[in-house]
């Protein structure tokens, strides 16, 4: 379904902001469900957010309230936009083609860092 490319990442002192993108290449973005995890260190991958091909979103409950997603089809890009960071929220984060993870068929790219210091 394309490859991913993540960027945004870096460090922030808890309480900052942050914004991730992730930029797919795939000809027809505007039909997938996107969603963005993360994976902090010796804990599994978790799911963060989800944005629906009709614009519907979903989120993990650490995360309600604080992060934000969304997506520009023209660009073939979603965001995560990430507000109140705490040292919790430290993790690499990726994105991914929703439906691809809950098959088991996803292919991972290399994530963007985000680090929170307390």
């Amino acid at each position: 379904q394309g490859q991913l490319v993540e960027s945004g990442g870096g460090l922030v002192q808890a309480g900052g902001s942050l914004r991730v993108s992730c930029r797919a290449s795939t000809r027809i973005f505007s039909g997938f469900a996107m969603g963005w995890y993360r994976q902090a260190p010796g804990k599994q991958r978790e799911l963060v957010a989800v944005i629906f091909s009709g614009g519907h979103t979903d989120y993990g409950d650490s995360v309600k309230g604080r992060f934000t997603i969304s997506r520009d089809n023209a660009k073939n890009t979603v965001y995560l936009q990430m507000n109140s960071l705490q040292p919790g929220d430290t993790a690499v984060y990726y994105c991914n083609f929703y439906n691809t993870v809950l098959t088991g068929t996803a292919t991972w790219g290399r994530g963007t860092q985000v680090t929170v210091s307390s």
